[in-house]
């Protein structure tokens, strides 16, 4: 078994989360999710995030800024915002305006992301298509990407902010009922040092600081 750590991170609550506004562009974070971020941030600051190597996060609006006020510790402790790695393929999985991200250009223009290194995202990230397209077989691929990037990191203890669906895909292969609250950290290791697949088996809850919002696939299928 891999000696590995990875903590996966759900967002904070965002503006969809509220009341089913799926057709909010690049949907970000409410008042209450910014709190539950900064609580985020008081309940690992003196824990994960004194001992994480690298911190990743999806480049939506909700999950970057998750990152920045739950983890800001581990970000300054590890060289700043800068150092933070923005994985397209850890984006949300549907083609709904809130799990479609913002052009890079729009997001250079937003101080809050002042700092982050954006030129991972290129044209298409935000299409919807090609390998972001919101199929089983692209998003069980893209999914499988991400496992094989934290396990090819150098670093043995890793952050990843990401979505509730996406999240289901990376652990178990599909989109499926398990609940991820809003701001719940999950800690993971990888069951084989050698697999294509780059499995994950969860150790532990580190934190959980919202409720098991509705994600946009529950909504398509009529459980919101």
């Amino acid at each position: 078994m891999s000696g590995k750590v990875i903590y996966l991170t759900r967002h904070a609550e965002a503006e969809h989360n509220v009341n089913s506004e799926y057709f909010i562009l690049d949907a970000p974070l409410t008042a209450k999710g910014r709190e539950q971020s900064a609580q985020l941030h008081e309940n690992t600051q003196h824990s994960l995030q004194k001992e994480v190597e690298l911190v990743v996060s999806s480049p939506l609006r909700r999950t970057m800024q998750t990152t920045l006020i739950g983890y800001p510790h581990a970000i300054e402790r590890l060289g700043g915002k800068s150092k933070v790695i923005l994985l397209p393929e850890a984006q949300e999985c549907n083609d709904y305006p809130c799990d479609t991200g913002s052009d890079r250009a729009e997001l250079e223009k937003d101080s809050e992301f002042e700092g982050l290194d954006l030129s991972v995202l290129t044209d298409d990230w935000n299409s919807k298509k090609g390998k972001y397209a919101a199929n089983v077989t692209t998003l069980q691929a893209r999914a499988r990407h991400v496992r094989n990037f934290l396990r090819s990191r150098p670093e043995k203890s890793i952050v990843l902010v990401a979505h509730g669906d996406i999240l289901r895909y990376i652990v178990f292969g599909e989109q499926n009922a398990t609940p991820w609250s809003n701001a719940e950290v999950r800690k993971y290791t990888f069951v084989d040092e050698d697999g294509e697949e780059a499995w994950l088996k969860v150790l532990e809850t580190e934190a959980k600081e919202g409720h098991e919002e509705p994600t946009s696939s529950e909504a398509k299928e009529g459980k919101a």
